[in-house]
């Protein structure tokens, strides 16, 4: 038997006179296991125990009572001060000598224990074949492997552990990779918007490389000051690589440290510091994509993508517009704005801040911040400046596929979105884009189909999420739905828009009484969301309780937000057969390219779509042809 702590090196690294406590209090709590159990230390190496025993089944039992005692201690100690192992277990001949063991043996088992979960235990094909039938532990096969120095592929096996969660796939493919938000260490707080910008700079450069599945910047910004190991966060990103770093910028002086990371156990797999001229931010980029991209096996930056700025002051107008963008108040996105412009002026040629451009204006339309029209004034010759200046840009494509998906052009969001996603295919706005109008054109399993991709890339982006569970629940999958809506709910606990996303799957298998119940406790955890109140009022009439229906929606439509107020609108009273009311909210709705992209398939406007009014709406917003 071979174990060792995951992570060790960096536990050492962040404080080492702590990781020596832990190392020694983690040797007292085996010892006494590893003894109960016939095993016999033949030595230490470093954080790992050599063990010997003469049964395989006492091996076994004896590694699934080491995690098990660790699992113990590690529930009442905080979080920093927790320790977990790995243990690799194989069976063979071995030779003793000088008060150690030699041989293959020997070498197979410690290529065995890195092969296990952190607090997991792993075993070859070997020890299998003696225990399968002298125990009642549940084990799963992982697959073949090939092992260092180990002439043929070998079998290897995970043991579940008793009282464990249900057999979780093994970690991830090392090419799937998250940037976790890099750490400002300036002397200038107010620095923070590098920092986020060489993060959100290295996923786009990243996701140039060939071969790798880059986690999208919403949802490893969810971990940007969080306390979670890099094993969890990698479980909960299903991400086998993760990058971390930091940035200290003083002046025309810059110092990164970047780490990649093998996320299953936490080990380093390349590290590097830059010290340089803020002017040589571009070559750090690259240098750490091309150097990630060796270290996972994937392919090379494409090498035709041209840097669409060597200005360092239009570069850094950009990121802080990009910052302010990603807040999304009215002020927010107004200066963002105004810093884009301003990159542009620096630099003309600059084609990625005309998409980013393109966007805040979109957003600012899309949220009621200014009238509709600006979609057409300013979004839309932004993105047509961003091709014009760079036609191989997929963030200019998706910016292009944004407004003509909100002027209700869908044709040209299809093929808009298809070139995004052939020039990007990490680039998850893209695919929602694409997904959105496949499914307002009644194509649903083609909807569904590209919200996956999002959602694989993006899993932690509430928007991606809601679409997801939307698309599935009208396309009678409500299960996915329920899926995809639990695991958020498990990662961010009491989200109110994630609890009105479960009702909401509840409302349509018609159990009003849960859907209740999730409303209740999305409405306590914010007064203020908007949706759980129109669902309110939207279960009320499904009820069959028309008054508490039409008192919610005197409520909805005393809001300040008026694609709200029609929404509400037009939802309430269709539940409730009104629908001349519905039509009228409907019409308003097509004015304002603001009407829901599933109203062709979802089952509340069945009877609206019988309408001869309903055949007149789609020839207006474009759905007929």
């Amino acid at each position: 038997m071979f174990t060792d702590i995951a992570g060790y090196t960096r536990m050492t690294q962040a404080d080492e006179a702590e990781a020596l406590t832990l190392l020694e209090e983690h040797r007292s709590l085996l010892r006494p296991i590893i003894s109960n159990h016939s095993g016999i230390e033949v030595k230490t190496i470093g954080d790992a125990f050599l063990v010997e025993f003469k049964s395989a089944l006492d091996a076994v039992t004896c590694g699934v009572e080491m995690q098990r005692k660790m699992a113990e201690r590690n529930s009442t100690v905080p979080e920093s001060r927790r320790v977990q192992i790995r243990i690799g277990i194989h069976l063979g001949d071995v030779v003793h000598g000088s008060g150690d063991v030699y041989g293959d043996a020997v070498n197979v088992a410690s290529r065995v224990e890195p092969l296990a979960e952190p607090g997991g235990v792993c075993i070859s094909q070997q020890v299998y074949d003696n225990i399968r039938n002298k125990t009642d532990l549940q084990i799963a096969k992982m697959g073949e492997v090939e092992l260092k120095n180990v002439e043929l592929p070998m079998a290897v096996y995970s043991v579940k552990l008793p009282g464990s969660d249900s057999s979780a796939p093994r970690g991830a493919p090392r090419e799937r990779l998250a940037v976790l938000p890099f750490v400002n260490i300036s002397p200038d707080p107010n620095d923070e918007y590098f920092a986020d910008g060489l993060t959100e700079e290295l996923i786009t450069k990243l996701s140039e490389v060939k071969g790798l599945k880059v986690i999208a910047r919403t949802s490893v910004m969810n971990y940007k000051k969080k306390e979670k190991s890099l094993s969890q966060i990698g479980r909960e990103l299903e991400a086998g690589s993760i990058i971390e770093g930091s940035v200290r910028k003083a002046g025309n002086k810059i110092r990164v440290t970047v780490q990649l990371i093998d996320s299953r156990t936490e080990e380093h797999l390349w590290a590097s510091n830059y010290d340089k001229e803020l002017d040589d931010i571009f070559a750090i980029q690259s240098d750490v994509a091309s150097r990630v991209a060796g270290s996972v096996s994937a392919g090379l930056l494409n090498a035709t993508k041209r840097e669409d700025t060597q200005d360092v002051e239009a570069y850094t107008l950009y990121i802080k517009g990009v910052q302010r963008f990603h807040e999304g108040t009215s002020s927010a996105l107004r200066e963002s704005i105004a810093l884009f412009d301003k990159a542009i002026g620096r630099d003309p040629s600059f084609a990625r801040a005309y998409a980013a451009l393109c966007l805040s204006w979109l957003r600012m339309a899309v949220l009621g911040y200014e009238d509709f029209h600006v979609v057409r004034l300013n979004a839309e010759p932004a993105a047509m400046k961003a091709l014009e200046l760079d036609p191989f840009s997929a963030e200019a494509h998706a910016a292009r596929a944004s407004v003509c998906n909100a002027l209700d052009r869908f044709g040209e969001v299809v093929t808009e979105a298809e070139k995004a996603v052939r020039l990007n295919p990490n680039l998850a706005e893209a695919h929602v884009a694409l997904g959105i109008v496949q499914a307002s054109m009644g194509r649903l399993q083609a909807g569904l189909d590209a919200l996956e991709r999002a959602y694989e890339l993006d899993p932690l982006a509430l928007h991606t999420v809601d679409i997801l569970a939307r698309i599935a629940r009208v396309a009678g999958k409500e299960e996915r739905s329920f899926e995809v809506l639990e695991r958020m709910n498990e990662l961010s606990p009491n989200n109110p828009q994630v609890l009105v996303g479960l009702a909401e799957t509840y409302m349509v298998r018609q159990d009003f009484e849960k859907a209740q119940e999730l409303l209740t406790r999305g409405r306590k955890a914010d007064q203020s969301e908007r949706i759980g109140l129109l669902d309110q009022g939207l279960l009320y009439a499904l009820t069959g309780r028309r008054r508490e229906a039409e008192e919610t929606l005197k409520e909805i439509m005393a809001d300040n937000i008026q694609a709200f107020r029609l929404y509400g609108q037009l939802f309430i009273n269709a539940a409730l057969g009104n629908l001349d009311q519905a039509f009228e909210a409907l019409n308003k709705e097509a004015e304002l390219h603001a009407w829901p992209f599933l109203i062709g398939s979802h089952p509340l406007f069945s009877e609206m779509r019988k309408d001869p009014r309903y055949e007149q709406f789609e020839a207006r917003v474009g759905l007929r042809a």
